[in-house]
């Protein structure tokens, strides 16, 4: 492997390993505290995170995506053997992280921005949020969260 991909592959690992923690910390404390609010206030709030989460996560989004592809891309052509295992196994699993965000959250999340939270659908738009939005959320902290270290196994074995 050379410097640079071994540069990208950490970097790769880093952005993945960032995402994992994020959506750790809102599982485990940003949506039980929400969940003590008034439905209304909840979704006010989570609207108002969706609409600074993505920018605040721009970064190891985008270096979590493009490292993945070039680290699969890369492990398939160059390496052989146990590397080449951890390295597509953790970019797959990068991919698989972000695939849930834009397939399930996304949409959750933009959904949820339409809905005014001083109305009485409020509470039932909240209900109908939250549980399946954390344990997805659970699902794409644990893939980032192995993609990270399935990344930084395949540096270290590349010497």
């Amino acid at each position: 492997m050379t410097t640079l991909m071994r540069t990208v592959t950490l970097a790769t690992a880093l952005g993945a390993g960032v995402l994992g923690g994020v959506f750790v910390g809102f599982s485990t404390f940003v949506m039980p505290a929400l969940d003590r609010l008034a439905a209304g206030e909840a979704v006010r709030a989570m609207q108002s995170m969706n609409v600074t989460a993505p920018r605040g996560l721009a970064v190891p989004l985008a270096v979590s995506a493009l490292g993945s592809l070039a680290v699969g891309g890369s492990a398939l052509l160059h390496t052989d053997g146990s590397t080449r295992s951890l390295l597509a196994s953790g970019a797959v699993t990068g991919l698989a992280a972000l695939a849930v965000t834009a397939a399930y959250h996304v949409p959750r999340n933009e959904a949820l921005g339409r809905v005014d939270a001083g109305s009485a659908v409020a509470a039932q738009a909240w209900q109908g949020y939250a549980p399946g939005w954390v344990a997805l959320n659970g699902v794409r902290a644990a893939l980032s969260l192995v993609s990270a270290g399935l990344l930084v196994a395949g540096a270290v074995r590349s010497g």
